[in-house]
């Protein structure tokens, strides 16, 4: 697949790399990743109201921009470039994909709006205690009441920006299977703890649901193709997030061994440098062409999607965990203190490894899904 990238693209990103530059330095990743809450509010409404970030990939008719996969892969690599510590993968890749993925019209025009113009932070509950990221997993129990409501008992893990967001859209297990629920931040029973995590510039929360009353977003029982839509397209995401942070450790290794002398000359003129460096190099370059092949792929509607996104979180995980820590070796003994940098994309590659599956569990989806 040829790429066709054009110069509305490079605007976009030269737009979005300078926003970042502002507003995301490293001082400010270090002061939010502090915070409970994890984000700037005044931030998250400039990147709504300025730069119509969330409603990038989201319809006209519910209030959104109408942009394809190949310009939301583009501001995710800028993101994940930046560690933009914000609830804006849980809210775009994760809930807007799986409202506008379960087809439920009513649902989507009652939040979608909300999301595009910045009010509404949302995420997905899914994962267990147990992370399983699959269908089986779920267990999280729905109930019918004689009064047509459904209530919702059980706990959810890993959900990323539990604790911020207004809306919660939950997997639940009913009679007829797998369904989707929208849970609205304030609802009785329902309780949201922050956890701690390898990687604070990422926020997870455990969510703990007492009978909490929920909408059926979608057909009772029909949850789950809606969900695997979502997971592939947050796969999707995800690569391109990663890519770009696999982008900027690169950089940063390949300049650090550019000023770096020891015996009288940098340690980039060194045969073992060279190595680390040209190797990171292939890696890198090779999980962005999977990542923007994987997002246009998105965007032209191919059928092929499943599998694309399977190589490219399995591709992107691998490269980006393998850049990092090879960041860190050529720094030396500066790259394992707490105040350089390197470690903050080495614990972010780590956690994005691991979410939504490792790099095995997508190769072994990947074989599945051709047939092997």
């Amino acid at each position: 697949m040829t790429h066709p990238f054009h110069d509305d693209h490079e605007r976009l990103r030269e737009t979005v790399r300078r926003f970042l530059a502002d507003k995301s330095p490293e001082t400010e990743v270090r002061r939010l990743m502090e915070r409970t809450d994890g984000f700037d509010r005044a931030v998250w409404r400039q990147m709504a109201e300025q730069l119509e970030l969330m409603a990038l990939i989201i319809p006209g008719e519910y209030g959104g921009a109408g942009y394809s996969y190949a310009e939301l892969s583009v501001v995710l690599d800028e993101m994940g470039r930046a560690l933009l510590c914000a609830p804006y993968f849980a809210t775009v890749a994760l809930a807007a994909n799986l409202l506008l993925a379960s087809r439920d019209e009513s649902a989507g025009a009652d939040y979608l709006p909300g999301i595009a113009s910045g009010r509404t932070i949302a995420t997905v509950a899914l994962a267990e205690r147990r992370g399983d990221w699959g269908e089986s997993g779920i267990t999280l129990e729905a109930t019918g009441t004689p009064d047509g409501a459904w209530r919702l008992s059980g706990e959810k893990h890993y959900v990323l920006d539990g604790h911020v967001a207004d809306l919660v859209l939950v997997a639940a297990r009913s009679r007829a299977g797998v369904s989707l629920f929208a849970v609205e931040k304030g609802a009785v029973g329902l309780t949201a703890t922050p956890v701690a995590t390898l990687d604070p510039t990422r926020k997870l929360a455990r969510l703990s649901f007492d009978r909490v009353r929920a909408r059926p977003v979608g057909a009772d029982g029909e949850g789950w193709p809606a969900v695997a839509r979502m997971l592939d397209l947050a796969a999707v995401a995800l690569a391109a997030e990663q890519a770009g942070g696999a982008q900027r450790v690169l950089e940063m290794a390949v300049s650090y061994a550019k000023v770096r002398v020891q015996f009288g000359r940098p340690i980039g003129s060194f045969q073992a440098i060279k190595h680390k460096c040209a190797d990171m190099l292939l890696e890198v370059e090779s999980a962005r062409a999977a990542a923007y092949h994987a997002g246009w792929a998105v965007a032209e509607g191919d059928d092929e999607v499943p599998v694309l996104a399977s190589l490219a979180k399995s591709c992107c995980s691998e490269a980006y965990f393998h850049a990092a820590a090879e960041n860190i070796q050529i720094h030396g003994g500066i790259g394992f203190t707490w105040e350089h940098p390197a470690h903050l994309y080495f614990r972010r590659a780590k956690s994005s490894e691991l979410l939504f599956g490792d790099a095995a569990h997508h190769r072994e989806l990947l074989a599945r899904r051709i047939g092997v």
